[in-house]
């Protein structure tokens, strides 16, 4: 194994905890990446990984080491990127995390014109909602809607600001009535849309002459995904407040009908998130800039 290979594998090492893991992911067996790290440790004669029956971490020396090689590693790539630009263009895999209404709804239809831009880029797309650590799970980059923690270690592209409605069923206000101010909704039902990390349901909010005021509205429903939100919304059980995107659709169609449209909640950020400590190659920086255009129009999907 040469030794930027051997290097390669040392972080891949690192930021999953787990030889069996990296070696996967680098197309190698568990005895060969073994061997790898062995042969590394021998030429720089010291111990890099500490290993136990249940982890691998860093011993202090492979601390030190570990930053040093991502910089080298993220030079070579670059190098390599700038001399073959001209004659290739963007070429690899890019892994990418997102919510499922967001892939549904937004990059998954526009995602064809990317592909016939870069048909040599092999896009692999993971659903969640929840915070993940994109050098533990091997992800390039993560699509995130909502405010970022201040401590939150990676690098943030703010994206876009998307508007929020509140709306319900056409035949849920048939039956209940059309709230024509904020003093009319104590009188409704609303469905809980639970936090995927607190497990918690988001209040209502409106803005009212410049501030917000939040609201917990009665709801017999609780849903932690965002196409079960909505589709318990087309069931006529209650209100819901979510991003435009997700029910423009039925917004047109009159199946859903915006309410308090004069006190919409305060509009949400997306950000496009990557780890800190890695120059994002070509690939990757193509993706990022295609993206950032589908959200560039007022703010909404392009």
């Amino acid at each position: 194994m040469d030794r930027f290979q051997a290097m390669r594998l040392f972080t891949r090492i690192v930021e999953l905890g787990s030889f069996s893991a990296a070696a996967a992911q680098l197309g190698l067996t568990r005895a060969g990446a073994t061997q790898g790290i062995q042969q590394l440790e021998a030429r720089l004669g010291v111990r890099l990984l500490a290993r136990t029956t249940r982890q691998v971490t860093p011993t202090p020396d492979g601390h030190d080491y570990y930053p040093r090689c991502v910089a080298i590693l993220a030079d070579v790539e670059d190098a390599e990127a700038s001399f073959s630009l001209a004659t290739r263009a963007p070429h690899g895999r890019i892994r990418i995390d997102l919510p499922g209404s967001l892939c549904r709804l937004v990059l998954m239809p526009a995602l064809p014109t990317f592909c016939a831009h870069y048909p040599e880029i092999r896009v692999e797309l993971s659903v969640s909602d929840r915070q993940i650590d994109p050098l533990r799970e091997g992800v390039d980059c993560v699509l995130r809607i909502g405010e970022l923690d201040a401590d939150l270690p990676l690098v943030a592209r703010r994206l876009a600001t998307l508007p929020l409605v509140t709306c319900a069923s056409r035949a849920y206000l048939d039956r209940h009535g059309r709230p024509a101010t904020l003093a009319d909704l104590p009188g409704h039902q609303a469905v809980d849309n639970l936090s995927a990390t607190s497990g918690k349901p988001f209040p209502f909010e409106f803005i009212v002459d410049g501030r917000i005021e939040r609201l917990s509205l009665p709801a017999g429903v609780a849903v932690n995904d965002g196409g079960g939100f909505v589709a318990a919304c087309a069931a006529g059980l209650g209100l819901i407040q979510v991003p435009l995107y997700h029910v423009e659709p039925q917004l047109e169609s009159g199946e859903f009908e915006e309410v308090l449209p004069a006190h919409r909640p305060p509009a949400m950020p997306l950000h496009l998130l990557y780890a800190p400590n890695r120059q994002p190659a070509a690939r990757l920086r193509a993706f990022i800039d295609w993206v950032a255009g589908l959200f560039s129009q007022a703010g909404r999907p392009g």
